[in-house]
C-alpha cells in the first residue's frame, strides 16, 4: 500500500480546497469513472474505487486533519505496516483504523507536575462504523419520475469466520497483559517544568485491550474485511444533478458492536437530447415551418408525460416561446410541480423551386409595413437617428 497516491493528486485540487470544491472535483472524477460509463473497463474501476477512498477521507473534517498531518499512515493503520511490523505511530491506531486524536495530544502536551489528565474511554465500547460514499448516475427521466436502483459499492464488514473478534475458529482474544485490558498505557518522564505524566493506547494490543495470539486467516487478524456489496435504493422523484442522497445504517460495519455508518450517494443526471431543466421546469425547442409561423398551426409538443398537442398563434416569431403549465418536475419535497417552456425555431426554407420562388415573390410584392411590425420599428429608429 505504500505506492499509493496522494488524495488530493486523485481528485486534482490543491490542499487549499474548499469543501465546496473537494465535492465539485469528486462528482466530476466519479463520473468521469464511473462503471455504468465505463463497462468492463478494469482500470476505470480502480480509478473510481481510488478516487471515493479520496472523497471518504478529504470530505471527513477529522481524516482530513489527520491526512494532513501524516498522510496515508494518519487513516489507514496498515499503511506502511510491515517494516517495523505494527503502525508506524507506535500503537496511536487502533486495528480498526480508529486514530485517536486524544492520546497524540496527550503524548505531546501532557499534564505537567503529574496533574495529566487520563483517558477514560473504554477500549472495547460500542462505536460506529464510518460513512461510505459512492456516485449513481441515472438518465433524465429516471431523475424526473424516480426510480429504483442497484447501487454497486465497497464496504467494510464484519469477518464472517471469526464475527469480527480477527481470532482463529476456535479461539478467542485474550486480555492484554500489558496493559490489563484498559487499552491504555501510562508513562512518565520528568522535564525542566517537573514530571509529565502522559496516556496513550497500548503499544501491546493497539488500544484494543485485547491480543489476538491465532489469528483468522480470512481477515489476518483485523476482525474485518472489505468486499463489494449491492443495495437496491430508492431515487425519489425531483433529484437533481449534485443532489446527495443518503442511506442509514449501509456504510461501513460498527465496531465491538456499534451501528454501521451510512451511505451517501451523489447523483449524477445524464443530460437529454431535447429536455434541459432549470430548477423544477423544462425547456426544449421545437421546430416551426415558415407557414405555421406564418397562419398558426396545430402541432406535437414532446413532453416528460408523452406528446401533447399545442395551437401555435398566428404570426408567431423566431424564439417566441410559450409555456405549458404544470408539465415539469415534481418537487422533491412533494410541494408543487414546474412547467415546461418550450422555444419557437422558425426554420427557413431552402432548396426553393422556381415556382415557390415566383409565389414568394409575388407574396413579398403583396406584403407592408403591417405584415412586418418589427422590421417598421427597426427602421423608424434608424431614420430618427439620422435626421
Amino acid at each position: 500500500m505504500a505506492d499509493k497516491r496522494d488524495y488530493y493528486e486523485v481528485l486534482g485540487i490543491d490542499k487549499t480546497a474548499s469543501e465546496a470544491e473537494i465535492k465539485k472535483a469528486f462528482r466530476q472524477k466519479a463520473k468521469q469513472y464511473h462503471p455504468d460509463l465505463n463497462p468492463d473497463n478494469k482500470e476505470a474501476e480502480e480509478k473510481f474505487k481510488e478516487v471515493n477512498e479520496a472523497y471518504e477521507v478529504l470530505s471527513d473534517k477529522d481524516k482530513k486533519a489527520r491526512y494532513d498531518q501524516f498522510g496515508h499512515a494518519g487513516v489507514d493503520p496498515n499503511y506502511g505496516a510491515g517494516s517495523r511490523g505494527g503502525s508506524p505511530f507506535s500503537g496511536s491506531y487502533s486495528p480498526y483504523g480508529d486514530f485517536d486524536v486524544e492520546d497524540l495530544f496527550s503524548s505531546v502536551f501532557g499534564g505537567f507536575g503529574g496533574g495529566a489528565r487520563r483517558s477514560t474511554s473504554n477500549p472495547n465500547a460500542p462505536r460506529k462504523g464510518s460513512d461510505v460514499s459512492t456516485v449513481c448516475s441515472i438518465k433524465f427521466e429516471e431523475a424526473a419520475k424516480g426510480c429504483r436502483k442497484k447501487i454497486d459499492y465497497q464496504r467494510i464488514e464484519s469477518c464472517p469466520d471469526c464475527n469480527g473478534t480477527g481470532a482463529k475458529k476456535g479461539t478467542s482474544p485474550k486480555t492484554c497483559t500489558a496493559c490489563g485490558g484498559t487499552g491504555r498505557t501510562t508513562v512518565q518522564t520528568r522535564s525542566p517544568f517537573g514530571v509529565i505524566q502522559t496516556t496513550r493506547a497500548c503499544d501491546a494490543c493497539g488500544g484494543r485491550g485485547k491480543v489476538v495470539e491465532h489469528k483468522c486467516s480470512n481477515c489476518d487478524g483485523k476482525g474485518r474485511i472489505r468486499r463489494k456489496v449491492s443495495e437496491e435504493i430508492n431515487i425519489p422523484a425531483g433529484v437533481d444533478e449534485g443532489m446527495q442522497l443518503s442511506v442509514a445504517e449501509k456504510g461501513n460495519a460498527g465496531v465491538n458492536g456499534g451501528k454501521a455508518g451510512d451511505l451517501y450517494i451523489a447523483i449524477t443526471v445524464q443530460p437529454h437530447s431535447i429536455f434541459e431543466r432549470k430548477g423544477n421546469d423544462v425547456y426544449c425547442t421545437i421546430p416551426l415551418t415558415f407557414t405555421q409561423a406564418c397562419m398558426g398551426a396545430e402541432v406535437l409538443v414532446p413532453t416528460l408525460d408523452g406528446k401533447v398537442k399545442y395551437n401555435v398563434k398566428e404570426g408567431t416569431q423566431p424564439g417566441d416561446m410559450f409555456r405549458l403549465k404544470g408539465r415539469g418536475i415534481d418537487s422533491i419535497n412533494g410541494r408543487g410541480k414546474g412547467d415546461q417552456y418550450v422555444k419557437v425555431n422558425v426554420e427557413v426554407p431552402r432548396n426553393l423551386s422556381k415556382r415557390q420562388k415566383e409565389l414568394l415573390k409575388e407574396f413579398e410584392e403583396q406584403s407592408n409595413d403591417k405584415n412586418y411590425q418589427n422590421r417598421k420599428t427597426f427602421f423608424d429608429k434608424i431614420k430618427d437617428l439620422f435626421d
